[in-house]
């Protein structure tokens, strides 16, 4: 999938192409393999967040002998760069998105809808956070879950919202569930 406009925008904020990740890979003693570079020309083309299963799919449409053990690899070298975030939208598999794209997430419990989230929201959270507990959070590693507008709007199913069932009907108080 090609990027909007204003997604490659704001991917040139951080790494404005390829070639300039490979650049970095080699400057701290890493390889410019072609199953490297073929891998992040997925991500920058990519607009979504894409879960190892479908980076490996399209890694393998220009390139069928990678592994999926060469992808887990890569992403791993390149988040410790910091040129790719993974984040947990929910309860299917970890998906993967280039750094300079990272931003928080909604999820809907009940439909499973996703929103994406600006910093903005989470500034006055941050600034708590580290006040009162001197903790610096990444809101971009886990979606919020919650109810959408619409969800919210049907009735309650009574099942769903059992607060006798582990996980639920408690609220968490910094460490201890209330």
């Amino acid at each position: 999938m090609r990027k909007p406009a204003a997604v490659a925008e704001k991917a040139a904020a951080g790494f404005g192409s390829v070639d300039e990740v490979l650049a970095l890979v080699r400057s701290r003693g890493g390889r410019a393999t072609s199953s490297r570079r073929i891998l992040l020309e997925v991500l920058f083309d990519s607009s979504d967040h894409l879960s190892v299963e479908e980076l490996t799919a399209a890694v393998q449409d220009r390139a069928p002998d990678v592994h999926v053990s060469t992808i887990y690899r890569n992403l791993e070298d390149l988040q410790r760069l910091g040129v790719v975030v993974h984040s947990h939208l929910g309860h299917g598999p970890a998906t993967y998105q280039l750094a300079s794209l990272a931003h928080a997430h909604f999820v809907c419990e009940r439909c499973g809808r996703r929103f994406e989230a600006s910093d903005d929201l989470f500034r006055g959270l941050a600034r708590a956070a580290k006040a009162r507990l001197g903790f610096a959070i990444n809101p971009h590693h886990f979606a919020i879950q919650g109810r959408c507008a619409d969800c919210q709007a049907e009735p309650d199913d009574a099942a769903a919202l059992d607060p006798s069932e582990p996980g639920r009907g408690s609220t968490w108080t910094g460490g201890r569930e209330a």
